[in-house]
C-alpha cells in the first residue's frame, strides 16, 4: 500500500518464519496513522515482540515491506531506525553508569549532536531529574521502567514503541504510564504499545488491532470496536422465582437463573431498543413481574476472547 503523509508506518505483507520452521508472522498488513495511539492485543506468543522486532530492525522479515515515514527499514536503515524508539520489556542497561549518562550515550548512538536541554527536559518530564546523577542500579523498578522510556526518547523519535509496557508494575504506576503516554501523544509521537491487558487497550488507544497466532484478524477504531461487537444485556430481578421461562417468551432467548430469580436478554448495541419495549409488554402479557432491572455492555475482554474463540473454532 502506497504511504500517505497521514501515515507514519506502513506494513505490507509481512511474514517471519523461523528456521525450526515456526511461522510467527503471517502476511501483516497494517497502517499506522500519525499521533495515533495504536494498542497491539494478542495473547501471548500471538507475535506482537516479532512484530515490533522487525519494525526496529532487531528481527529480519522473511517476506514483506516496512516503511516508516516514507523510508524503508531495510533500503534506508539509518533513516528509518532514527525515527524509531523502542522501550523493551526487559531493563538491559549497565548499572552501574548514572542515569545521565546513560540517555547521553543512547541519544549518541543514534549519531544526534548533543543537546543537554533537550534530554534534561524529557528527564524533567519522566520525574527522573533529581535522579540524573545516580546509578541506576540505586533506582526503583518504576524509576528503571521512566529511565527505558527516557532512553528511548533521547534522539528524538517520532514513533514510539512500547512492549508490554506496565506488565509487572502495580496499579499505581500503570495509571502513571498511562498519563505519561497521553502526554507524549500530545508532543506529536505516534506511539504503538503492544499488551495483553485489556484495560489498557480500553482506556489508552484510539485504534486497536487483534493479532493471534501471527495473523492480524482485526484493526478498528476502538469506539466503533465496542459499538459494532459490543453486546448489552439486561437483567431483570423478578419479583416472584420462575420454574422455566414461559413459552410465550421463547422468542427472546432469555436466560434464566439458577435461582429462578433473574432474567437476561442479550441484545445488539446497534439495533435500536424496540426490542427491549416488546418484551417488556411480553412479560407484562405473561404475567411476570419483576422488581428492577439493569442494563450492562460487555467489555472489551468479552468481545477479545470471542473474536479469538471464534477464529480458533473456525
Amino acid at each position: 500500500m502506497a504511504h500517505t503523509p497521514d501515515t507514519i508506518l506502513s506494513i505490507a505483507g509481512l511474514s517471519k518464519t523461523y528456521a525450526s520452521g515456526f511461522s510467527a508472522l503471517r502476511q501483516v498488513d497494517l497502517q499506522i496513522r500519525r499521533g495515533e495511539i495504536f494498542a497491539l492485543l494478542g495473547p501471548n506468543g500471538a507475535g506482537k515482540t516479532t512484530l515490533i522486532s522487525i519494525v526496529c530492525g532487531i528481527v529480519n522479515a522473511s517476506t514483506g515491506t516496512v516503511r516508516v515515514d516514507g523510508h524503508d527499514i531495510q533500503a534506508d536503515y539509518r533513516a528509518a531506525r532514527s525515527l524509531i524508539g523502542l522501550v523493551p520489556q526487559e531493563l538491559t542497561t549497565e548499572a552501574f553508569e548514572t542515569v545521565w549518562a546513560t540517555v547521553s550515550f543512547s541519544r549518541g548512538l543514534f549519531g544526534k549532536p548533543a543537546n543537554p536541554a533537550y534530554l534534561e527536559k524529557v528527564l524533567r518530564d519522566l520525574s527522573l531529574w533529581d535522579k540524573k546523577d545516580n546509578a541506576i542500579r540505586t533506582l526503583s523498578g518504576g524509576m528503571k521502567r521512566r529511565l527505558l522510556i527516557a532512553k528511548a526518547l533521547s534522539h528524538e523519535p517520532r514513533l514510539l514503541f512500547l512492549d508490554e509496557p506496565t506488565a509487572g508494575v502495580d496499579v499505581t504506576l500503570r495509571q502513571e504510564m498511562w498519563q505519561l503516554v497521553r502526554a507524549l501523544r500530545d508532543t506529536g509521537v505516534t506511539i504503538i504499545l503492544t499488551t495483553h491487558y485489556i484495560d489498557e487497550a480500553e482506556e489508552m488507544a484510539d485504534r486497536i488491532g487483534v493479532i493471534n497466532r501471527g495473523e492480524i484478524i482485526l484493526v478498528e477504531d476502538k469506539a466503533e470496536l465496542m459499538r459494532k461487537l459490543g453486546k448489552k444485556q439486561l437483567t431483570l430481578q423478578l419479583a416472584q422465582p420462575l420454574a422455566a421461562v414461559p413459552p410465550a417468551l421463547s422468542g427472546y432467548g432469555l436466560a434464566l437463573s439458577a435461582t429462578g430469580t433473574e432474567l437476561t436478554y442479550t441484545y445488539d448495541a446497534q439495533r435500536d431498543h424496540s426490542g427491549i419495549a416488546q418484551l417488556l409488554q411480553a412479560l407484562d402479557a405473561a404475567g411476570v413481574a419483576f422488581r428492577d432491572l439493569q442494563t450492562d455492555q460487555s467489555s472489551l475482554e468479552d468481545i477479545f476472547v470471542n473474536l479469538v474463540r471464534d477464529r480458533e473454532a473456525a
